[in-house]
């Protein structure tokens, strides 16, 4: 049974690998990622960083059994990713709400049940209190009975990771989190996504900042149709930074103090 924020124990055979890929080609039009192969410990904080257009929304796509490898092996939580679906949340960038749409914070938290209790099925009390704790983890209890439509670019981000959390799951993946977003909003999220890796959960964002990489316990750099994976002291040096974004760095003789030539923190990069 999952825990009190819906995080289920390890399974049996499920291992130290949350996501293991061998050989992996993924791509929509065109491959993006080629003969790649690296693994995502269960439980850690993963950043995935690089240049426009390098993959890192589609690698998530492919975690989250949206998108079929062109080659290779990929594994979920010791499953096929269509199969490990269930136990994935997976909150999309930039995820847009027409005014007229008459929903609000509370309705769209609580939707994350529909899953467990069945959309026409009514709410258990383990269902309410899954979604008012998921709502005062992101800090907008207060917000609870707004439309959607009202709420500033930070809040509305902080409504979709509390529907996100209030679904039970083992994996969180998040497609470029805090880009754009208010300082109150960023420290909540990023609170709220090491909180999860304590629980046990596997968290991936995806990243354009370096400083989000470096806090991160591990890192996937995409670049150039690969992927280098490790500890972010040993991916993010000077070395594998400028192969993946093709231009030299400012300070090469530091390379933890780099900052890559797009990074950016607005946008959706397209990849």
């Amino acid at each position: 049974m999952p825990d009190a924020h819906g995080i289920p124990p390890a399974r049996a055979g499920s291992g130290e690998w949350a996501v293991r890929a061998d050989g992996l080609a993924i791509g929509h039009e065109r491959t993006v990622i080629d003969d790649a192969s690296f693994r995502i410990p269960t439980g850690a904080v993963a950043a995935v960083i690089g240049p426009n257009g390098s993959g890192k929304s589609t690698l998530l796509h492919a975690i989250a059994g949206l998108l079929q490898p062109r080659a290779g092996a990929l594994e979920v939580l010791g499953t096929a990713p269509a199969q490990a679906q269930p136990q994935v949340s997976y909150v999309l960038q930039g995820t847009q709400v027409s005014r007229g749409t008459p929903i609000t914070v509370r309705e769209t938290v609580r939707m994350a049940r529909y899953r467990t209790t069945g959309i026409l099925r009514r709410m258990r009390p383990q269902d309410h209190e899954r979604v008012r704790s998921a709502l005062a983890e992101l800090e907008i209890e207060d917000l609870g009975g707004r439309h959607l439509s009202e709420l500033s670019g930070g809040q509305r981000q902080r409504a979709f990771v509390a529907q996100a959390i209030a679904q039970d799951h083992a994996m969180l993946l998040m497609d470029e989190p805090l880009t754009g977003l208010d300082l109150t909003s960023t420290q909540a999220i990023d609170r709220l996504i090491h909180a999860e890796a304590d629980r046990g959960c596997t968290v991936i964002i995806t990243t354009h900042d370096l400083d989000e990489a470096r806090a991160a316990d591990y890192v996937l750099l995409l670049g150039a149709g690969r992927i280098v994976a490790g500890q972010p002291q040993e991916v993010l040096t000077t070395a594998s930074l400028t192969r993946a974004y093709g231009l030299g760095l400012r300070h090469p003789t530091h390379p933890m103090d780099t900052q890559p030539p797009t990074a950016h923190h607005g946008g959706h990069d397209g990849d």
